[in-house]
């Protein structure tokens, strides 16, 4: 119990130091928080193949689907390697129309090291651009705590998606991009 309450007491501590800090910013010439401008770095960009859809049908929250990821390849400045068989993207037409989708799966690096991905996005038909569908994602990342891809712990990532014209005889697959939000 007497180490909750410190625990507590130092996060007072801090809560209280860091709205003191606040107060002293010069609002006058910040900028406020809806016109901040995000900056990206590109990390890979992912292959990822897919199986044969499985329907579940109409359910209280939509259509469901399940997607079988079945392999695949990612490749960025600093990191490379396949995409394992096993995982599934998990999807839902709403009502309205757009759809959502959770994918769960992994990666194994050229250097053997495993990472865990799981992608929630969202593929809306509303006009984004010109009549493009907006097609993004927001990927979390987990990776061995001691391995050289620890950094990917510690960021949000942010995705793109694109869905290519298959050419005779492909293999059906998505393009991921993968970008860290800095």
């Amino acid at each position: 119990m007497k180490k909750i309450i410190v625990c507590l007491m130092m996060a007072a501590a801090a809560n209280c130091a860091w709205a003191a800090d606040t107060k002293s910013v010069d609002t006058k010439n910040a900028v406020s928080n809806t016109e901040q401008i995000f900056k990206t770095k590109h990390i890979w960009d992912a292959k990822v193949l897919i199986g044969e859809g499985v329907e579940l049908g109409k359910t209280k929250y939509g259509t469901r689907r399940m997607i079988p990821i079945t392999g695949g390849t990612f490749k960025g400045a600093d990191i490379e390697g396949t995409v394992l068989q096993g995982g599934a993207d998990f999807q839902v037409t709403r009502a309205d129309g757009d759809t959502e989708f959770t994918a769960r799966y992994m990666l194994k690096t050229n250097d053997g090291v495993l990472i865990q991905v799981i992608n929630r996005a969202l593929y809306s038909l509303s006009t984004y651009k010109k009549g493009a569908p907006y097609m993004r994602s927001v990927l979390e990342l987990e990776a061995p705590s001691d391995s050289r891809y620890a950094y990917l712990n510690h960021a949000i990532f942010l995705g793109t998606l694109e869905v290519p014209q298959l050419k005779e005889g492909e293999k059906p697959y998505v393009i991921i991009g993968v970008h860290q939000l800095l």
